[in-house]
């Protein structure tokens, strides 16, 4: 094979036992997997060591999320090509034909936006089905801000691989309950101020970012068609954006004492 045509798994993982075993069968066949590891005292690192699997260590420190440890995973990576997995996501053999099959043409954009299916309330719904993740690309000249919800900074052209190339995409394993989702929202709210953190809000955002998501699931993604979690999925997302902007404001009011 090309050297220029190998690709690393890089995974980030933090006490991620419960699916890891999973995930790492479904990346057989690439030519590395990498798992960064913020020290975990579970069966993580036991679990990655057992499949053969190249494990780094990147100090967990109080970080609320595997963001800061991207670029450094990333970093380490030894092939030319990235493909960055959650420990809870499975890569689907058509995935990972799909990838080879695109770095093989010159035309290959630097990085690509992967699909992902997502589950919530023991269902695949539709509102949060078919995210788009920019996971795959270039090593060389690739930075992830250390922020919760952001995407690389890759160096080139990006695309989207279409919703019509079938079974091209991530499975989320995890099945969020709304538990999961209050502790994300406190924690992920924290880390997303620092992203926004030259951002003024007012009365305004406090209403028109919470009913703007709820807008977008709801409606334009379909998530009326799923019931009553498709209800209830866009109506904790718009609880996330409420928290957010109202964390924000109080910031604001804080800071003026």
């Amino acid at each position: 094979m090309n050297e220029g045509n190998r690709i690393s798994v890089v995974i980030n993982t933090r006490n991620a036992a419960q699916h890891l075993q999973q995930v790492l069968d479904a990346v057989r066949g690439f030519d590395e997997v990498l798992v960064c590891d913020m020290e975990s005292s579970d069966a993580t690192v036991s679990i990655a060591e057992a499949n053969g699997c190249r494990v780094v260590t990147f100090p967990k420190a109080d970080h609320k999320s595997a963001e800061p440890a991207r670029t450094f995973a990333i970093q380490q990576a030894s092939c030319p090509w990235v493909l960055v997995v959650d420990a809870d996501e499975i890569v689907t053999p058509e995935l990972r034909d799909y990838l080879y099959r695109r770095i093989a043409d010159p035309d290959c954009p630097a990085g690509l936006y992967i699909p992902r299916l997502n589950r919530f309330m023991l269902r695949y719904t539709r509102s949060i089905s078919y995210d788009r993740q920019l996971r795959f690309f270039k090593r060389e000249g690739t930075v992830w801000p250390p922020y919760v919800h952001t995407f690389p900074t890759v160096e080139g052209r990006t695309e989207r691989i279409p919703a019509s190339a079938k079974n091209v995409r991530f499975i989320h394993l995890a099945d969020e309950t709304i538990a999961d989702l209050v502790r994300k929202t406190d924690a992920y709210t924290d880390g997303e101020m620092q992203k926004r953190a030259s951002k003024h809000y007012g009365a305004g955002g406090l209403i028109g970012r919470p009913a703007w998501r709820f807008f977008r699931n709801y409606i334009l993604k379909l998530g009326f068609r799923d019931g009553l979690p498709g209800l209830v999925r866009a109506g904790m997302d718009a609880l996330y954006q409420f928290v957010l902007v109202a964390k924000m404001i109080e910031k604001q009011y804080r800071n003026k004492q």
